[in-house]
């Protein structure tokens, strides 16, 4: 069966990445060039300049409940965003080593029905990435002309509300300081985005990767050759062991980003709730902020789906080896099978520091919490 390319739906992904500075050519990390300077540029200057001037106005409108509630449901995700993008961009190396291991032989599907298991997987995580991108392109459009529509550019008003050492009420200052604006915040949405829904890829492919296993313990015939059917059971023995690797070191590198992500989602969540019962309805900031929170709604699901997909498909194994023709195997054979059984019969999950797990009982977890804040913040802005 020709190669499996597992890079080829992702290969949007990756490009935006390496447009975006977070991702070296070839499998080198990051070194003394100028693609390294291209990054520094890149970051520094249209997300840390950006996310900075955004938390230096908290201490000029910390009196003004209304305008620190619209700030600080931006700054939360965009700082959360800087921490997703050092994470990243330190363990990019573990990145790549991992979408080298799927080159690897033992991990390639051998049967057209195994490789349209993936596929399908693969569709539906496109659909996902495009769900995303979606919702982060209309949060950006609405917030581009809010100011516009409403009439509030001829006051002065940016899309965001933003503290710079120079007077941007001024021509060209203000259309300079506008489109900034825009740019940077269309820079943090893509990092962040891709990042997100390029996580969410490694874990579908440790998924896919447990289905592949299945198929291979299904279709193996143990009532021939003893030696063969020792060998074939080996071959699923490092299969199953290169699996679990994979899966930990994408726990590994999950850590610090999804404890973060969590955290922060709840929170914006439910500032973002809160901004939709201050704010005009159905006007273009109403829209903007539905957006949003559909794409930070977006965002932890797919980090919740796939890895309740992965531990599901993990607990499969022992179904899949029940199902291999073992019934006239010697019992050599046989006992190799209850130990690769026994073995398989603890799932995979995708823990971060192994507080929580990610699953959907988590994604409800997490609206509720949103919820909670909601209400916390609501109640204090009556009693204001």
């Amino acid at each position: 069966m020709a190669h499996f390319d597992w890079k080829s739906t992702i290969r949007a992904n990756i490009f935006t990445l390496r447009t975006m500075g977070l991702w070296p050519k070839h499998n080198r990390k990051y070194e003394f060039n100028l693609y390294l300077l291209y990054a520094f540029v890149v970051i520094f200057f249209f997300a840390v300049v950006h996310i900075l001037t955004l938390a230096i106005n908290v201490f000029f409108i910390y009196n003004n409940f209304d305008a620190l509630m619209k700030t600080t449901y931006i700054l939360v995700t965009e700082l959360l965003s800087l921490v997703k993008i050092y994470f990243f961009t330190r363990n990019i190396q573990i990145v790549k080593q991992l979408l080298t291991m799927l080159d690897k032989k033992p991990f390639q599907p051998r049967t057209v029905i195994q490789k349209v298991l993936i596929e399908r997987d693969l569709k539906l995580w496109t659909q996902m990435y495009s769900m995303l991108w979606v919702s982060c392109i209309a949060a950006l459009l609405f917030w581009a002309i809010f100011p516009i529509l409403d009439g509030s550019y001829r006051e002065g008003q940016l899309p965001f509300l933003a503290w710079y050492p120079f007077d941007f009420g001024v021509t060209p200052m203000y259309q300079i300081t506008y489109v900034y604006q825009i740019l940077s915040t269309s820079v943090v949405a893509m990092c962040t985005s891709n990042i997100d829904t390029f996580l969410a890829a490694l874990n579908l492919f440790a998924g896919a990767q447990f289905d592949v296993l299945c198929d291979n313990l299904k279709q193996l015939n143990l009532c021939e050759d003893d030696s063969k059917s020792k060998e074939d059971l080996k071959i699923c023995f490092q299969h199953h062991r290169e699996i679990l690797s994979f899966g930990e070191s994408i726990n590994k590198f999950l850590d610090w980003i999804v404890f973060f992500q969590f955290f922060a989602s709840a929170v914006t969540i439910g500032l973002a709730m809160f901004q939709l019962t201050v704010i005009a309805p159905f006007s273009s900031e109403f829209y903007s902020v539905i957006s949003f929170g559909g794409a930070v709604i977006v965002e932890i699901f797919m980090y919740c789906w796939y890895g309740n997909e992965l531990t599901l498909k993990s607990r499969n194994l022992a179904y899949a080896i029940f199902e291999a023709d073992w019934s006239m195997a010697s019992i050599e054979v046989k006992r190799l099978l209850i130990f690769f059984m026994l073995r398989s019969q603890k799932e995979f999950t995708v823990s971060p520091f192994n507080l929580f797990q990610l699953s959907l009982e988590t994604f409800i977890k997490i609206l509720k919490t949103g919820w909670s804040y909601f209400a916390l913040v609501h109640s204090v802005n009556i009693q204001y």
